[in-house]
């Protein structure tokens, strides 16, 4: 059970009054630590940030020479990076500077099926007797003490840029750069490799500029690649980190880079709105496809190639591994979770641990954070090989150090490495079972309790359905980027009812759900593989938390809602069905006024009765029919949702239609959803303000897009309407005024037969 925190109060500090920010802004920057204005504009606005000097950064002077010395002599180069997106960029990042100062560079990227992460001595030889005379490392190098050894007993110079944990001791190497050696609170700190590196390529670039003014390379155009760095690395978003990403991302919305070009056309990526999002959940994966699935070193030439079909090879072979790396994924997680459902004694340890033979190293990682999501608790999971080695990935939950945990276990491994929330270790299967006992009983040593702390969401405003616009949501994105020490917003609304449910995506494996409150606002919300979790019963009210964005649809900017948690408020028993007499009343208007109490009333289209209308209706013991139903099968859907033991029926019949006059009011409908609402309403919503049938509204909207003045996407219940003017299908508008008036003429009949039929024929 997650806890959830409400934004406490707060005033706004005298200093951020004058901003140019709504006051919901203004108060979430406050509780985030904003008080002076300089530091929020400095926040807000890149112009307003003094970026650090990069030689603040530990031995970044001498690395600086050792390479100026190693293009000036022209000696070979051998940038040496890791298989991930942030040593995918930091090694392009590198190789591009390194080609357009001059040098003498190649690249080694590691293939994460044989070499793993960092620098291994046989690989390494093999660049060295292939002509390397300086390794210049990029996400790498601080802890392999070993390999720079060898390196430097084969009279190899290195220098070494990273931001990983540091050793007990440096490797002894010609400079080692290393974001990790500043204190906690510099703002160079918390930058990754990518980072570390363009430091090191800004100086270089700047000490030929001095000497050669026709230098074509800025520093600045590489900061796209550092925004894809940083991001994909989840980095800390403080200071120079924060900064370098906002740069980042103006460059991506322009980059000239051919290979980013073809990604975001595959990726159905604007370039013109390129933000932190579009690279965590369309280019990162993309990118890491390749490195967990096959050979990185071709994503060096794919980011700086200039040839459009090498881009083009390279940008599909990307989509295929992302696809393939999905379905590897999904089909460990469906194994996971069959493994649980046969022994459900393995989720009753302090960590998941599971194994089965040959899951692919390079996805477990990515299904062990999902599992760890889901139940809340540290996960291990191990693939068997053939040799009856197990190698794992661990991801763990806030609170639990999963690295010291596992190594607590080291007399059973053979090996391990990791950073508190992700680690990696190797051990014989035949331990398993004693490696799950042992690390169970670490953990709840640690914990003091057989319980992990209490799951926490921080909630940052409480809004009402209605207040969720396009405007709001532009509003929120200036305080974007969004990543760590600058988490997602998570918005919240009270007191909602769940009007409708479909699976959507490939394998109906999300969720699309609409939401309503009391007053009848709407909204729809995604759920990312949310079709096997439990949901709320329509019966019952709940509060949800969510995310908001805009998003793209069609070319049209559309509000996108995805759901984070949500918490039952107020579960309504359900008890079985079963057939009973329903006590029916027929009454005058006047009657009614004597008669009506306690039942609720059911009323539809322009009225001066308040009620509700066919989908907000609830379980009751009494029902007042104060408005024809719009057919038979309307006034059933009312009974079942209310099942009643009384109902009064006063019948009174909204104002009819004709064709003309119902199309007439429907175009008058989404006119003002376009103007007030973003163009987002339901068919429900339409249904219930014309008194009319679903099938009616869905045909009338029909009608107007062959009028060729709207365009109208339906999604299930949803509506999403935009201003595009196109060609008119006048055959096609008659074909729908007919099926539109034999509708109506439909209603018109039954509201008829509603008032002069005897009780038993209406409810039959």
């Amino acid at each position: 059970m997650t806890k959830w925190i409400s934004p406490p109060p707060i005033d706004i500090p005298e200093t951020l009054v004058d901003l140019d920010l709504i006051p919901l802004v203004k108060q979430i920057l406050a509780r985030r630590g904003f008080s002076e204005l300089s530091a929020a504009k400095a926040f807000l606005d890149p112009n307003e940030y003094t970026p650090t000097d990069g030689w603040e950064m530990p031995d970044l002077r001498a690395a600086v020479d050792r390479i100026e010395q190693a293009i000036h002599t022209r000696e070979s180069i051998c940038v040496w990076g890791d298989f991930d997106v942030d040593g995918q960029t930091s090694t392009a990042l590198l190789v591009q500077t390194l080609h357009a100062l001059g040098a003498d560079v190649h690249w080694h990227i590691p293939i994460r099926a044989t070499e793993s992460h960092g620098i291994k001595i046989p690989y390494l030889k093999e660049v060295i007797d292939n002509g390397a005379e300086v390794i210049l490392t990029c996400d790498t190098g601080v802890s392999e003490i070993e390999a720079i050894e060898y390196a430097n007993a084969r009279g190899i110079d290195v220098v070494v840029t990273d931001h990983h944990d540091l050793p007990p001791k440096l490797p002894n190497a010609v400079a080692v750069v290393n974001s990790k050696r500043l204190p906690e609170e510099h703002p160079l700190s918390t930058l990754p490799g990518v980072g570390v590196a363009y430091l090191l390529a800004q100086k270089l670039l700047e000490r030929r500029k001095k000497k050669d003014s026709s230098l074509n390379l800025h520093h600045s155009s590489l900061l796209d690649l550092v925004a894809l760095g940083i991001t994909a690395d989840v980095a800390e978003l403080y200071g120079d980190a924060r900064y370098f990403l906002q740069r980042g991302l103006i460059e991506l919305r322009q980059t000239k880079r051919i290979g980013l070009q073809t990604l975001y056309e595959l990726a159905g990526i604007n370039p013109l709105t390129v933000n932190e999002g579009d690279i965590g959940f369309g280019i990162a994966p993309r990118m890491n496809a390749i490195g967990r699935l096959g050979d990185a070193n071709i994503m060096v030439d794919f980011l700086t190639t200039e040839t459009p079909s090498r881009a083009r090879v390279i940008a599909t072979q990307l989509e295929g591994l992302n696809t393939q790396r999905r379905l590897l994924t999904s089909q460990i997680y469906q194994a996971a979770e069959a493994q649980i459902r046969d022994n459900p004694k393995l989720k009753e340890t302090a960590a998941l641990v599971l194994a089965q033979k040959d899951w692919p190293a390079g996805v477990i990682g990515i299904t062990a954070s999902r599992l760890g999501e889901r139940y809340r608790k540290p996960v291990i999971l191990l693939s068997v090989s053939e040799d009856g080695k197990a190698r794992g990935s661990a991801r763990s939950v806030a609170g639990i150090h999963i690295t010291e945990a596992i190594a607590a276990q080291k007399d059973i491994l053979h090996g391990f490495g990791g950073h508190p929330m992700a680690a990696g270790m190797a051990l014989n299967a035949d331990k398993i079972p004693a490696f799950r006992r042992q690390i169970s009983n670490t953990i709840k040593k640690h914990l003091g309790t057989e319980k992990l702390p209490e799951a926490t969401l921080v909630i940052d405003a409480w809004l009402p359905l209605n207040d969720l616009t396009l405007a709001l949501s532009a509003d929120l994105t200036k305080l974007a980027p969004f990543g760590p020490r600058n988490p997602t917003l998570i918005l919240a609304s009270r007191d909602l009812s769940l009007s409708h449910i479909a699976k959507i995506g490939k394998n109906k494996e999300h969720l699309r759900l609409t939401v309503k409150d009391r007053e009848d606002n709407v909204q729809s919300i995604l759920w990312w593989n949310g079709a096997d979790e439990e949901l709320p019963s329509k019966e019952s009210r709940f509060d949800l938390a969510f995310k908001m964005r805009t998003g793209e649809y069609k070319g049209q900017p559309q509000l996108t809602l995805e759901i984070v948690d949500f918490r039952v408020t107020e579960e309504v028993e359900k008890v079985e069905s079963r057939k009973k007499e329903i006590e029916v009343i027929r009454l005058k208007v006047k009657d009614w006024e004597v008669e009506s109490g306690k039942a609720q009333i059911f009323v539809e289209g322009k009225s001066e009765i308040k009620g509700r209308n066919r989908y907000a209706l609830e379980k009751s013991d009494e029902l007042a029919i104060y408005t024809s139903p719009p057919g038979q099968s309307e006034l059933r859907t009312i009974l079942e949702e209310v099942k009643p033991e009384k109902v009064y029926l006063i019948g009174i019949n909204p104002p009819e239609f004709t064709p003309k006059t119902f199309l007439a009011h429907l175009a008058g409908l989404v006119k003002y959803t376009l103007a007030k609402k973003d163009g987002k309403t339901t068919i429900s919503a339409l249904a219930a303000v014309t008194a009319q049938r679903e099938t009616t509204i869905r045909l009338g909207l029909e009608w107007l897009v062959a009028g060729g003045q709207v365009y109208v996407e339906v999604l299930d219940d949803d509506v999403f309407l935009s201003k595009l003017t196109r060609k008119l299908e006048k055959h096609a508008q008659e074909d729908l005024f007919l099926a539109v008036k034999g509708l109506l003429a439909e209603t018109v009949a039954f509201r008829k037969h509603f008032h002069i039929t005897e009780m038993n024929g209406i409810f039959s």
